[in-house]
This record gives structure tokens, sequence and C-alpha cells, in this order.
């Protein structure tokens, strides 16, 4: 007695749905996430205003050149993050609507200070 054809194709479908579903999943994790960089340098930031891109998620890299800590403070984006003194953080962002956000540094509040400017446009 044959099988039907629907019981032999179906292990197959089967495989070729797990095997989809694997190269869609690994696609997904190695897609790297967007970073700017800002720098701190004789206690500001570099570059005062970062153009990023609106309604994506990104991540901010700050290293710090100089050899006393900052924090990297804002009201608007609701972060705040101790960099030590010659080191770098990560701060995860987004995704933020277009505008502008102000950031400060905690420990130089007159001279550490900057913005995020979130548009539309391209940021390659």
């Amino acid at each position: 007695m044959t099988k039907p054809l629907f019981n032999l194709a179906t292990p197959v479908l089967r495989l070729l749905l797990l095997l989809s579903m694997g190269s869609f999943w690994m696609a997904a994790e190695s897609a790297e996430p967007l970073v700017f960089t800002l720098r701190i340098k004789d206690h500001l930031f570099i570059p005062a205003e970062l153009l990023v891109p609106a309604n994506t998620r990104f991540r901010l890299r700050i290293v710090n050149e100089d050899a006393t800590a900052e924090e990297f403070e804002s009201a608007s984006l609701n972060r705040e993050k101790v960099i030590m003194g010659r080191s770098e953080g990560i701060i995860h962002l987004g995704p933020l609507a277009p505008g502008e956000y102000s950031f400060f540094g905690e420990f130089n509040p007159r001279t550490a200070l900057g913005r995020l400017i979130v548009n539309e446009t391209d940021h390659d």
C-alpha cells in the first residue's frame, strides 16, 4: 500500500520551515546596530551636536579621553551614565521621535553641553 503524497511531503515541509526560520533568526542577530560616537575631551562633548535618525534604535558610544570621570545626563532622553576617565561606555537609545534632545556632563555642566538632533533623513 502506498502512502499519500501529502503524508510524505509533511516531514519535508517541516524541515524546510525549520531551515528558513533558522536563517531568518541568524540574519536578524547578525545585523549590526547603528553606533554613533561622542567624545569627551577637555570637559567638552565632541561633537556638541550629533545627528541621528528618527524611529531607529541605536547605540551611543561615549569615549572619555579626559583623565577624570564625567556623567552623561539627559532628562529628555531619560538617561544618565558615569564614564570613568580614559574609558568608554555605551547607552542604548531609540527609537526617538524627531526633535532635539539635550544632554550635559553632570560633573562639568558649564562646559560639557550637547544635543542629539533627531530627524527623518538618512545618516550614512
